[in-house]
């Protein structure tokens, strides 16, 4: 055997000795040194609550992992659009599914956070949502683009997409649909932010759903440093924290914008 391949043997056994934890440890440092002086563009639906949560949280956990992020903020369509043909890098958050019908984009296996699919309805209007069945009897309004509540409504007819949530709850409020369809804190932050006082939700969930990162294929090396980082956060206790303070953020700046 020659002295060069000695040389790189001896060079390579700690490495090689290393344990499968440890040798996650070493990829990443060397992924994170090849990426950190890059940064990464990502995109977020507009206009919703728990996307505005995940703006404030999400790039505090790329931070925590030596990595710059921008999360520019689109209507639903145009940010899948972007971020599946590689125009973005990815989105800041989806629920499981969006990952089965988009094969461009990773999935970071651990959620950050979660939603839930809420029925809104004018109060004194006589209309009971509490299962997807119930929406059958019902003219239902919803955001355009968005997973959770496309799939809840997938097959029904009497279905009108909108651009926001402020606008579901005006077309509750002029009683011209009966149902409103959004995440439960969004739709009762808008309510707050409207002062309308005779909409509500209907008090059970239709669905709770994890939300997940996507990062686009061409940077698929992220997906097991963010995972990890979110794992290391949540078993730390310090992710819950990160949402609570942004949960207040958000909930303060739609105070002040209804005032």
């Amino acid at each position: 055997m020659s002295t060069r391949c000695v040389f790189r043997r001896l060079l390579l056994a700690p490495i090689l000795a290393l344990t499968q934890r440890a040798k996650f440890f070493v990829l990443s440092f060397f992924l994170v040194a090849n990426t950190g002086a890059t940064t990464y563009h990502f995109v977020a639906i507009e206009h919703l609550v728990e996307q505005e949560i995940g703006k404030i949280v999400l790039p505090q956990i790329y931070e925590r992992a030596g990595i710059k992020i921008t999360i520019a903020s689109l209507p639903g369509k145009r940010a899948e659009f972007e971020a599946t043909s590689g125009l973005r890098n990815g989105e800041i958050m989806r629920i499981y599914s969006y990952g089965e019908e988009n094969p461009t984009v990773r999935r970071v296996p651990t959620p950050y956070y979660y939603l839930q699919t809420m029925a809104f309805t004018k109060d004194g209007a006589g209309v009971s949502v509490r299962s997807r069945e119930d929406l059958r009897s019902y003219t239902i309004a919803k955001v355009r683009g968005v997973k959770h509540t496309n799939v809840i409504t997938e097959g029904l007819r009497k279905v009108s997409d909108v651009s926001n949530t402020v606008e579901i709850m005006r077309l509750l409020e002029q009683g011209l649909v009966d149902v409103g369809l959004t995440n439960t804190l969004d739709g009762v932050m808008t309510i707050q932010q409207l002062g309308l006082n005779d909409i509500s939700p209907q008090g059970t969930p239709l669905a709770t759903l994890n939300l997940y990162h996507y990062i686009h294929e061409e940077h698929q090396q992220l997906v097991a440093i963010i995972d990890e980082k979110i794992r290391q956060l949540r078993d730390s206790g310090e992710l819950a924290i990160m949402i609570a303070e942004a949960e207040n953020q958000v909930m303060l700046s739609y105070k002040l914008n209804a005032n």
